[in-house]
């Protein structure tokens, strides 16, 4: 079958031609792909000419073109704009996809000569993203197993295989589930505290179910942002009780089995490698380098963090005038904030209009940091009608790449925001790119305007600080490409755009009355500026407890795994042994629903939040001292880290850039936690 993979689109930037892609043409698709790269892969490990770099690396980074056109495109579709056929697909073509990236990476000839061009690199005349090149290929291939007798080589692919199905299904399960468990109210009156605004996205959601009355869809993290308005505690209690459930309720989407099975094997994996435990093979390929370093900063921050919720959840219990629980904690804080700083979420709603955030505050900065600017082109489409595709170009007038923004939550997206790449960027293939940021908003009814809390508009910044990073990086290979870097380092960028959310010259040209057009009034810009820190007790350990669970799952040796029979029981063993298991704060993610570790390849890294968050808090210091908005400090930081993408070591990078290594005081006074 004739599909639109078979060539690069023609398109501008390549963008893929979304209206002529069917359902029908993927699995064509992803064979041809594979097939070809299989060949390619053959004519380089069997070149009778002597390794070399270009007849081994380049030739490799050249291969694959048609399947990661597909792959794209149809992960792209799976996660953001799902249906049931598309899941039954993903579920078929995994393990595949799993056999076939294996096939290569275990090749034993390949991984010969990928060898013996690393051990020429000593005197020989390769430097830069060359040599580095050669250096991460070597690297992951070693720690994938490439240097594996037959048998272990045969366990692995098999091991491989089945955790690809079973990450498919963690993932099927919890969207399922999460939108199985969407509260629906039927009394308004339950809805006291709410504005017009997220009124009117609950009661679309269920007019999109066929459901009378309104219908409360689920975010992917515990709780929900409308915990913070709702005054009726029932509802409340409602909602958090739901959240907390997902993937644990033993129906047909209870995620327990499948998450003990992950655990498992991945714990098997790695004993195979020659390391003790799962998390090991993780940090040996992050800038990290070994769980103990990852436990002595998560470690550190535990018992300041933990102690300040405690105080904080007895300041809230005496606002309220009750013992505050799990779904009282955002409403009581809410109420605190009010009397103390005036910026409140309602307060505050009202002037952070969605379009006007996005043109007036995340493309101004980027504009006044990079140089960039951004157009809309409703003559490109994306996958879906709500699907915005811009423009980017450089001050030069120079193309940069499209940007494609999916703001509104659905019942085929799963939970969460992220970043990926459609189009990656590459001189050696000579691909711009393209890159699409996904949020999860509440969508108002036709004629509504949409109104973020300040949790979205913050989410926004963070999102598209990666969509920077993917549009700004220039780099020869794809391997390398924008956030292709290692993961304890992806988050950095994005943490850092969060900065200018409530940067003066950037708040104030877009925070403004979406009726009126009046400027946030001064109070709040000023409570907004106190608040700095406010409920950081809250925000550190929920972080902490998510970060230090999906470690301690990750660091069971193969016969620990096999000896964890009840998830709940390990988990609060855990929460507990760790020092966070603070009464009334949840993990931000508990394991059941844990997208990050068990399928969205966070897999003991989800500590790469904080450990990013180092770097960041310092470099939110450097913009300080050098400039704040101008394009003198973007230009620097532009050119000495988002534009290098993964063609550097980042610490490297970062020590260049910084003129010295990170410092850790900047992130401890930002937290609250010296």
């Amino acid at each position: 079958m004739d599909t639109p993979f078979d060539q690069p689109s023609t398109l501008p930037y390549a963008l893929p031609p979304f209206d002529d892609v069917r359902l029908e043409h993927f699995r064509p698709a992803f064979d041809a792909g594979m097939a070809e790269q299989r060949a390619e892969v053959e004519a380089i490990a069997t070149d009778p000419q002597a390794p070399s770099f270009e007849n081994t690396l380049v030739a490799l980074e050249r291969s694959g073109q048609l399947l990661t056109r597909v792959s794209h495109v149809f992960f792209t579709l799976s996660s953001a704009d799902s249906t049931p056929e598309l899941h039954d697909l993903e579920a078929e073509v995994s393990p595949l996809l799993a056999a076939h990236r294996d096939a290569i990476t275990l090749d034993s000839r390949l991984y010969a000569r990928v060898a013996a061009v690393h051990d020429a690199l000593e005197g020989g005349s390769l430097s830069g993203e060359d040599r580095r090149l050669v250096e991460r290929v070597h690297t992951e291939m070693t720690l994938a197993g490439a240097g594996l007798d037959d048998a272990g080589k045969e366990r692995l692919t098999a091991i491989n295989q089945e955790l690809s199905t079973l990450t498919t299904t963690f993932e099927r399960n919890l969207l399922e589930d999460t939108n199985d468990l969407a509260v629906h109210v039927v009394d308004e009156a339950e809805l006291a505290g709410l504005d017009d605004g997220a009124r009117s996205a609950a009661a679309t959601a269920a007019t999109d179910r066929g459901l009378d009355g309104w219908l409360v869809t689920l975010p992917l993290y515990t709780g929900h942002p409308w915990l913070a308005s709702l005054t009726d505690r029932g509802l409340r209690e409602r909602i958090m009780r739901a959240s907390l459930s997902r993937g644990r309720r033993g129906n047909a989407y209870d995620n327990r089995d499948v998450l003990l099975r992950i655990v498992r094997l991945r714990a098997e994996r790695a004993e195979l490698l020659g390391f003790p435990n799962h998390a090991a093979v993780v940090t040996a390929d992050e800038t990290a380098g070994t769980p103990e370093a990852v436990d002595g900063l998560l470690s550190s921050l535990v018992p300041a963090a933990a102690a300040n919720a405690d105080d904080e959840r007895a300041v809230r219990s005496r606002t309220v005038g009750f013992d505050v629980e799990a779904w009282d904690w955002a409403y009581a804080t809410e109420i605190l904030r009010g009397e103390q700083f005036a910026a409140d979420s309602s307060a505050l709603r009202p002037y952070f209009e969605a379009d006007r955030v996005l043109r007036d505050g995340v493309f101004h900065a980027a504009g006044a940091l990079y140089g960039l600017t951004f157009t809309e082109r409703p003559d490109l489409r994306g996958y879906n009608d709500e699907v915005r595709v811009f423009e980017v170009r450089s001050d030069e007038d120079e193309p940069v790449g499209l940007y494609l923004l999916d703001l509104y939550t659905r019942d085929g997206k799963r939970g969460g925001a992220w970043m990926n790449p459609v189009v990656e960027q590459s001189h050696l293939l000579g691909t711009l790119p393209v890159v699409v940021n996904n949020l999860n908003v509440a969508k108002p009814a036709a004629g509504s305007p949409t109104l973020l809390i300040q949790d979205e508009v913050e989410t926004l910044f963070h999102e598209f600080g990666h969509a920077l990073h993917g549009l700004i990086a220039r780099t020869t290979y794809p391997r390398f490409s924008g956030t292709n870097v290692e993961r304890d380092f992806v988050e950095f960028p994005s943490q850092v755009n969060e900065m200018w959310v409530s940067w003066p010259s950037v708040l104030a040209n877009y925070a403004k009355h979406h009726e009126t057009g009046e400027p946030l009034p001064p109070e709040l810009v000023l409570g907004l500026s106190d608040s700095a820190g406010f409920n950081e007790g809250f925000s550190t350990t929920e972080y902490l407890a998510a970060a230090l669970l999906d470690q301690a799952w990750h660091r069971l040796s193969a016969s620990e795994a096999a000896a964890v029979a009840d998830v709940e029981t390990f988990e609060r063993q855990a929460l507990a042994d760790a020092g966070v298991d603070v009464e009334a704060v949840p993990p931000r993610y508990s394991s059941t629903y844990f997208a990050h570790t068990f399928s969205g390849g966070y897999d003991a890294g989800y500590y790469g939040y904080i450990w990013s968050e180092v770097l960041d808090a310092d470099t939110v210091e450097w913009f300080r001292e050098n400039g704040g908005l101008s394009r003198e400090a973007g230009g620097r930081f532009a050119t000495m880290l988002l534009g290098v993408g993964g063609a550097q070591d980042p610490l490297e990078a970062y020590r260049a850039f910084r003129g010295r290594d990170a410092e850790v005081g900047p992130l401890l006074r930002r937290r609250g936690l010296e």
